[in-house]
């Protein structure tokens, strides 16, 4: 169709199908009649044949089935448009994304289609959650620190007298009060380094990850004896710009949580790489793994699978990711291991 405005052909159909969002034009029973380039791009499929003609229910999650088919009969038997529609959508190679859907009446001749515009928000998403996520932890911390600091002074003042009642009155009894008070005490001290990061004046410095990974696991030298290590490193010469000090912490949490979940041999491995601006670091282990439920809670303090664990460490891990600009995601099954995956914004 040729339209003609101020001198300039403009070809529809070309409009559409180079538009930047994806199109699908949807007919009776749901069947795809139309896609654009875009949708292919959304879809990762090479060919239209890939899409057109199926029902387009089959790249959406079952339990929307019923309300898509709704919205499509409203739109064809209505002539309704639409308000926007958030789900997921699932690609041809099982990839899993967050979608907007715009449903509206498109016509063709005398016959009545759904024009359904697909964008794609998973960047959105993820974003939204890691500002919520911050949020949270900057909302747990100064509650942890609050308490904390509370309960931390009459302790101080249960220990001086404690000391001096030993002084007096010497007992084993004692020596074991006095023993778990300090365990309370150091507790305490942990969570409040937490919830106010120690080193907050800390300059920001260059700091070749790769090195520091390498430095850290010397540390753990003894642990290493019955556990495979397998190091990846690639795209060593780049830089992350940050708190040296604590980002040494936090990697030296997550690598000292991956051999603690090894119960007796195992193996770890650490994978070292840049892509699009950001440094990646994968730490997998072949431990005991993480239930879903306790994923979904991850770096809230006291939260932990370990019987003499705080929880404080990860806390810890998740702060100061966040803090230099950076995600952090978990993948983890019973039995099978877990993979902490870190990104930082390199230059």
């Amino acid at each position: 169709m040729q339209l003609k405005i101020e001198s300039v052909d403009i070809d529809f159909h070309q409009l559409v199908n180079n538009s930047l969002n994806a199109i699908w034009i949807v007919g009776d029973g749901g069947k795809i009649y139309y896609c654009n380039r875009a949708c292919l791009d959304l879809l990762k499929v090479s060919s239209p044949e890939d899409i057109l003609y199926k029902n387009f229910c089959v790249f959406l999650p079952p339990d929307i089935h019923e309300i898509c088919q709704d919205r499509l009969r409203r739109v064809l038997e209505k002539r309704e448009t639409l308000e926007l529609l958030e789900t997921k959508m699932f690609r041809i190679d099982g990839e899993v994304i967050e979608v907007e859907l715009r449903t509206a009446p498109c016509y063709v001749a005398d016959m009545i289609f759904a024009q359904v515009i697909v964008q794609d928000i998973t960047h959105r998403k993820k974003a939204e959650k890691l500002l919520n996520d911050q949020g949270k932890l900057a909302s747990i911390g100064q509650i942890s620190a609050s308490i904390a600091h509370e309960i931390k002074n009459p302790l101080t003042s249960v220990k001086g007298f404690l000391q001096l009642l030993k002084e007096s009155q010497p007992h084993f009894y004692l020596d074991i009060m006095e023993s778990e008070l300090d365990k309370a005490l150091a507790t305490l001290q942990n969570l409040l380094n937490v919830s106010k990061p120690d080193l907050f004046e800390e300059p920001l410095v260059p700091i070749e990850l790769c090195k520091e990974l390498d430095s850290l696991l010397f540390l753990f030298q003894e642990r290493l004896y019955n556990v495979n290590t397998e190091l990846n490193f690639s795209d060593s010469e780049r830089i992350v710009v940050g708190k040296r000090n604590l980002l040494l912490k936090a990697f030296f949490n997550l690598i000292k949580n991956a051999l603690e979940s090894i119960i007796d041999k195992g193996d770890i491995k650490i994978d070292h790489y840049y892509e699009a601006g950001f440094i990646n670091i994968k730490i997998c282990d072949t431990g005991v793994g993480i239930s879903e439920d306790l994923l979904k809670k991850l770096g809230t303090p006291f939260l932990t699978t370990k019987s003499e664990g705080t929880g404080l460490g990860l806390t810890q891990v998740f702060t100061t990711i966040h803090e230099h600009g950076g995600t952090i995601s978990v993948q983890s099954k019973i039995g099978q291991g877990s993979v902490f995956h870190v990104q930082l914004p390199c230059d």
